[in-house]
Formats: C-alpha cells, sequence, structure tokens
C-alpha cells in the first residue's frame, strides 16, 4: 500500500506525462488525496494496465478533494525546451486546484518552486506517495486522449498504440512519412535527421 501523506500539511502530488515523447503536449497533473483515500490498485501509472488507469481515473476525479490536468503544446516545448515545459504545465495545474496546497509532492528529482509553497522532490515518487500516483495516473490517462484524438488525424504514426513515444514504429513512420505539425521540431533524432521531411503544415 502507497503512503497516504508526507506530512500533516494539506498536499497535493504532482506530476507528468509525455516528457520523452516525440510529438505533442508534455501534460502534468496535481492531486490532492484525503486523508482517508484507500485503493489497493493505484501504484505507478507506468505499472497499470490501461484499463486499470482509467478505472481509477474516475475514482481519483470522483473522490479527490481537489484534482487538476494542465499541458503546454510542442510549440512551447519547441521554444522554452522540455524541462522549462514540463515545470510550466505543473505550475499551471498546480494553479488550477480548487484547494490551495500547503506543500507539494513531485515525482522527480527536479522542480522549479511554485510560490512560497515547500516542496520536496521524490524520486519514483509515483511508486511511494498516493497523491503522486493519482496525479501519474491523471496526467497519463489525459494525455493518451489527447493523443488517441490526434490518432484520428494522423494514423501513419500509430499514436492510439505508442502515444508519440520513440517505438520503432513511429520512427519507421516519420522516415516515411516525415514529421506532422505535432512533432516537436527540437526532438529530432540524429541518425534520421537525413531522411526528415518537413511539411508546410
Amino acid at each position: 500500500m502507497l503512503k497516504s501523506y508526507f506530512s500533516d500539511d494539506v498536499e497535493a502530488g504532482i506530476d507528468e506525462a509525455g516528457r520523452g515523447c516525440l510529438a505533442g503536449p508534455v501534460f502534468a497533473a496535481a492531486v490532492i488525496l484525503p486523508r482517508n483515500f484507500r485503493n489497493a490498485e493505484l501504484n505507478d501509472s507506468k505499472k497499470l494496465s490501461a484499463l486499470q488507469r482509467d478505472n481509477l481515473r474516475l475514482v481519483i476525479e470522483k473522490e479527490a478533494l481537489a484534482w487538476a490536468v494542465a499541458f503546454c503544446t510542442h510549440t512551447e516545448i519547441d521554444k522554452i525546451n522540455i524541462l522549462q515545459a514540463t515545470y510550466k504545465a505543473m505550475h499551471k495545474a498546480i494553479a488550477e486546484l480548487k484547494v490551495f496546497p500547503e506543500r507539494l509532492l513531485i515525482d522527480g528529482n527536479r522542480f522549479k518552486k511554485f510560490k512560497s509553497v515547500p516542496h520536496h522532490c521524490i524520486v519514483k515518487g509515483d511508486g511511494l506517495f498516493a497523491s503522486i500516483a493519482a496525479a501519474s495516473v491523471l496526467a497519463k490517462t489525459h494525455r493518451d486522449e489527447y493523443m488517441l484524438n490526434l490518432h484520428q488525424k494522423y494514423p501513419v504514426y500509430s499514436w492510439d498504440k505508442n502515444k508519440a513515444y520513440a517505438t520503432a514504429v513511429h520512427v519507421e513512420a516519420i522516415k516515411k512519412y516525415g514529421l506532422s505539425s505535432y512533432h516537436r521540431k527540437s526532438f529530432q533524432l540524429k541518425s534520421l535527421q537525413p531522411q526528415l521531411i518537413f511539411p508546410e503544415n
């Protein structure tokens, strides 16, 4: 069972999804859970099946004291770099919470301070604290939903299966069809550069 809280403060767990993808936005979620929240299935979203994540999303969004999901587009990523875009998405999610957190639990080892709220960076925190795991589930499911919609527009990249990660199928599609308007131009794979085509749209 994951730990419920780090301290006695009102805590928000924060996590992102899509940071390493070749296309689409980076998403971030912030979640404040009740102190009595317990769910034996909740875990790091990467360790769950798609069905488990979808079911947990419904539970989290219903039972959380507050939750919010935000993103930064591929254009913003190219402009300010993926790290700063991740921070920006996280800050946007925190700012949208209907309950203001007294402490932030961040999955990972780096974070840009949000106002005067104390924070803790916790490596692999999504497998340790329930609020971070909940944030990982929301970030992942909301981003997957976004990429499934984009797949309807650009089916050749198989984003319904790879969600824009650099799988062999995705890379081969880039070689064959070039980059879509949603690809992160700053994420060019050096080995592919000679073959890449840049559509105007």
